[in-house]
């Protein structure tokens, strides 16, 4: 990647929004080249993907749970369809694979702790390989982005 292709991604990230013309403007290149760029940018996976990032309290989902979560078996089996499970809750906005007491750290977003706890006693326990969970709440979020410091 050049300097161009990282003017790109820096503004891109500030203005998702903004039109192939409009990018095309704020980068210094014509509209085919710029267009050519972000298309080998997509297609290599540099740029994932583009979404609308919502305010979780404004649409009734202000609670931030993280869950830390062990695993009982850690074969390939167990850990594909752990895996599997996180991706068919909605829920689970977040799961990293993680070193230390804990084999995954899951954020959880939910409307009340009520609607946690009936997540975590229905579904979080029964997933695939659930030893144990331990959760802590979020009390207050301070930041919230998906910027990355490029």
């Amino acid at each position: 990647m050049d300097d161009l292709d990282w003017k790109i991604l820096r503004t891109l990230q500030a203005e998702p929004d903004l039109s192939i013309n409009a990018l095309a403007d704020k980068v210094g290149l014509s509209h085919t080249p710029c267009w050519r760029r972000m298309k080998r940018l997509e297609d290599d996976g540099v740029i994932a993907g583009r979404e609308v990032v919502l305010d979780p309290a404004k649409v009734g989902l202000g609670v931030d749970v993280f869950a830390n979560v062990r695993i009982s078996h850690h074969d390939e089996d167990t850990l594909e369809a752990f895996a599997a499970a996180v991706e068919n809750q909605p829920q689970i906005v977040e799961c990293f694979l993680v070193g230390g007491d804990s084999d995954y750290l899951l954020r959880v977003v939910t409307g009340s702790i009520e609607e946690y706890e009936r997540f975590l006693k229905k579904v979080l326990v029964h997933m695939p390989g659930v030893a144990a969970v331990n959760s802590s709440f979020a009390m207050r979020r301070i930041k919230l982005t998906s910027r990355l410091p490029i």
